[in-house]
Order: C-alpha cells, then structure tokens, then sequence
C-alpha cells in the first residue's frame, strides 16, 4: 500500500496515524487533479484531492479549481448524492500544500454499467437524476456570476459580462497553445460575440456543475434496484445559467431528446419544467461551443496524443462548427 509523499503530507495534516491507514489507492479517470481513496481502519472512507503543481500549463479557468470545488460541496451539502466536506486547504504556502478531502459515495461510474441496466433502470435513473440536477440548481447563491475561484476576475453582476470573460479566455488559451480548431481564433470569437446579446435573458445565477457528464455520476445498487449514488467532481463548477449544465448531461447529444431527464428535472427545479424557446436553444448553442473548445485547447497542455487526439479531433471539432453554424442561423434571423 504505498503512499507517495503528497498524499502522506496530507493525511499527515489530517491528524491521521499512518498506521490508522487501511487501503490507499488511486482514482483514474480524472484529467487534472491527482485524486486517491483513503481508507481509515475506524471506517472512515475519504477521497483525497491533490492539484498538480501551480507552475505547470493550465487554461486560464483551471487555476484554483479547488476554490469551486469546495464552493460547490459546500452550497449543496443538503443534497444526499453530493459528498460531504471533511477537510480543505486552499493556501498553496501550507506545508501539505492545497488539498481537499471529501467523503466517498457508493457506486461505480455510470458509463461503465452501460448495457447492463435491467428494464426500464436507465429511465428511472435519468429522471431520479433529473431531480438531483433540479435541486442542485435551486441552491442558494454566493454572489454574482462567474467561476467561485476568480481565476478570469471577480463575481460579476450579468451573466453576459462573466460568460463573455469566459469565452475570452478560452479563446486565448486557443492563441497562447496554438491550438488546432475548426476556425480562426477570430472567427469563433466574432461569432460568439454577436449571440452575447441572449445572455441577457440570464438574471439569477444558479449553481452549474458543468461536467455531469455519465463519468462523474455514480450508480450504485444491485440490478432492477440501483439508484445515483453520487454527483462528484465539483471543481468545474460557476455561478451562471443553470441550463448550461445540459451540455455535459447530453454529452455530443441534444438534451432535448431526453424526456426521462427534463421529466425528473422539472419536478425539482426552480424555474419549473423546461421550454424549449429560441433563446434557450441559442443560450445552449453557446455553451456546446465553450465546452467544446475546452475540449480542443484543452489537448495541447495536457499534451494529448495518439487515439485520444484523433477521437477528440474527428469527435469534437465538427461539432463545434456545426454548432458556430447554429450560433449565426440564429442571429442571422434576430438581425
């Protein structure tokens, strides 16, 4: 059971006698934190959360992610399937450096149990998911709209104003990490721009997960009786239009299509059941490019290669010009 000499500084903060460790292992599936089970002999079950060094490349949004991390375990503490906050530290100065322990959930990834749901399971699921995601939005807010971090700035009064400073940003990760996408920097940022207006719409910020993609939403229980254990991996998360969690919960899909979902979602909601208006589906549009342009940039400082390049590449990028195509359809027919 070894232990690397981060996640001991850690445990060491915690106050926990190294011989109190039962099992350590770590979690794949993540793409920036380095992030470990801990399990204690009293029965205590933790996930611990370590960010890679600060002097490495990151996007903009990325620096202190952990700040949104802790924000969101802590705004949503009353929802079950959220973990619970055990311990964080912030201050890359600490002795451990940052850090955040959280309580483990049951259950396995969703897309790993794909094709082996029982009857009708995967219905039930999405709309029991539906309310969790309803729910999570009606949580109170902090402040205006933005990342919790202020990674791009300070919490902004309009959601057109932080979603612009955003979009910004991403885009000159895109120009700071030459990265290959389907347009000019220029172009995408012009088409964005002339869209900005339907943010507008947007006057109360919700609390947005924004990567509830199958990955981080944990299923647990026996087939014909499982249920959504956990909803984990906060540190994406923003102040700003709840729908933007769509994206991610439609991963390359349309959200639309999934009845069982906006059925569960709109029992729970706060602004109730969803309407499909045109400036929900241009808000949607714009939110499907920055997430996909996450995706693009994203690949040069995480320095992907091979298959996982291609996929994204072949997977990603005519998704975001048929979404840039979208976008101007859109304003073509307002102007």
């Amino acid at each position: 059971m070894p232990i690397d000499s981060v996640l001991s500084d850690v445990i060491g903060a915690l106050s926990v006698p190294p011989g109190l460790v039962a099992s350590c292992e770590p979690l794949t599936g993540g793409t920036y934190n380095a992030v470990s089970r801990v399990r204690l002999a009293d029965g205590r079950d933790w996930v611990v959360k370590v960010p890679p060094p600060a002097a490495g490349d990151h996007l903009s949004y990325e620096h202190g992610l952990l700040v949104n991390e802790v924000t969101f375990y802590q705004v949503a503490e009353d929802e079950p399937a959220v973990p619970l906050l055990v311990r964080a530290e912030l201050d890359p100065a600490a002795p451990a450096g940052p850090y955040v322990v959280m309580s483990a959930r049951p259950g396995r990834p969703w897309h790993e149990l794909t094709g082996a749901m029982a009857d009708g399971e995967e219905a039930r699921l999405r709309t029991e998911l539906g309310r969790i995601v309803g729910r999570l939005h009606g949580a109170p807010a902090r402040g205006g709209f933005g990342y919790p971090s202020q990674a791009l700035g300070p919490l902004v009064p309009t959601w057109r104003q932080a979603f612009t400073t955003m979009t910004d940003a991403v885009l000159a990760d895109a120009r700071t990490y030459a990265a290959r996408l389907p347009r000019t920097v220029a172009e995408i940022g012009t088409t964005l721009a002339a869209a900005s207006y339907v943010l507008d719409d947007v006057t109360r910020p919700a609390l947005v997960h924004f990567d509830l993609w199958q990955g981080n939403i944990l299923v647990t229980g026996e087939p014909g009786a499982r249920r959504v254990g956990g909803v984990v991996d906060g540190e994406r998360m923003f102040w700003g239009d709840p729908v933007a969690d769509f994206v991610s919960l439609a991963l390359l899909g349309d959200i639309a299509d999934d009845k069982d979902f906006l059925t569960g979602y709109g029992e729970e909601a706060p602004d109730g059941p969803v309407e499909f208006t045109a400036s929900l589906r241009l808000r949607l549009a714009l939110y499907r490019a920055y997430l996909y342009l996450i995706m693009l940039v994203e690949t040069v400082p995480r320095a992907t290669s091979g298959e996982q390049l291609q996929w994204t590449w072949n997977e990603v990028a005519p998704r975001l010009e048929d979404t840039l195509r979208e976008i101007e359809s859109a304003t073509r027919v307002r102007g």
